[in-house]
């Protein structure tokens, strides 16, 4: 257990007010217990609640030793006021209007972003930094962002340069252009998963090749593999999920129950079996929660599963698994 949690990192997004709102209590709570568990590894984002869940994080990690625990914060999206923002952020955070989010991949972007998001954390440095979701931003990030990364790495400012993305072909295309020399690990959400694995036949080996480490995130698929028995509200890439998405994910769950086992259990373990996948990031919205997600990780999920879950067709007949 010890080695696989040492892997585990505690995602903020559920502390920035995701969908609903976290007092500071439940927050602290969070982090506390993710400390308690094991975890030493903490991931945010000004996206994630307008700032809240920097805020939040940096309050709760400030009295712990910095050289013990590894930080990262993202880029790309600066936090400007919004005089005439009304009720609750419309990007399903909830939390006032007060500010709105402004694209920005340039240099002096990136410069900003980072201080503005040390003050926020009160802390004198983050450890990893990535570029958040450059889907429609691929110039200004590839020619601005990262040269900007590269020079504050150099300074020791940051440690470490990654990328942040849902879709795994543009990662693959900054990794094989900018090469390890520049992206040192890439964080990728929700494409490769128990309930489906895109990134395995060319980004994934690419990474292995070329030494760039792989943290893997958005392992529930946003919800859809987070219980045992899935509803029909479920949600998948934070929409709704398609009738053809829950049959899947219920036949899934169907073969955990014959093993003994749960769908988020296997969620959480299935990453982990592929040599390029350093770490992953888990989100907790309560104590409760982020104690359990830890503890799945006493019993090991039985080999047999992954053997029925290929012959099903219900993973890729390839793919490593624990």
């Amino acid at each position: 257990m010890a080695d696989v949690v040492s892997r585990l990192g505690l995602g903020t997004s559920p502390l920035g007010n995701l969908y609903a709102e976290v007092t500071e209590r439940e927050a602290r709570a969070v982090v506390d217990a993710a400390w308690e568990t094991g975890v030493r590894i903490f991931d945010t984002a000004p996206h994630y609640g307008l700032g809240l869940a920097e805020r939040r994080l940096g309050a709760a990690l400030r009295d712990r030793p910095r050289d013990e625990f590894l930080l990262s914060t993202k880029v790309g999206r600066l936090l400007v006021p919004d005089p005439g923002g009304r009720g609750l952020d419309p990007e399903g955070f909830a939390v006032p209007a007060t500010q709105r989010r402004v694209w920005d991949f340039s240099a002096e972007g990136v410069r900003r972003s980072l201080e503005s998001s040390l003050e926020r954390l009160g802390l004198d440095r983050v450890d990893v930094v990535y570029l958040h979701d450059p889907d429609d931003h691929w110039d200004q990030a590839v020619h601005e962002a990262l040269p900007a990364l590269v020079e504050l790495r150099r300074q020791g400012v940051i440690s470490r340069i990654g990328i942040g993305m849902n879709q795994w072909q543009m990662l693959a295309r900054f990794v094989l252009e900018s090469g390890s020399d520049t992206v040192d690990t890439i964080l990728l959400a929700g494409r490769y998963t128990l309930l489906e694995q895109p990134a395995l036949a060319e980004l994934l080996p690419l990474c292995a090749r070329l030494g760039v480490e792989v943290v893997a995130a958005g392992l529930f698929n946003s919800g859809l593999l987070a219980t045992q028995e899935v509803p029909q509200t479920a949600t998948y890439d934070y929409r709704t999920a398609p009738a053809a998405v829950l049959d899947r994910a219920r036949r899934i769950a169907a073969i955990c129950a014959r093993h003994g086992t749960t769908l988020p259990a296997a969620a959480l373990w299935f990453p982990f079996g592929h040599p390029a996948v350093t770490g992953a990031l888990i989100g907790a919205r309560t104590e409760a929660e982020i104690r359990a997600n830890v503890a799945v990780f006493t019993t090991p999920v039985p080999a047999a599963l992954w053997a029925e879950l290929r012959d099903a067709r219900l993973i890729e007949v390839g793919v490593p698994t624990p």
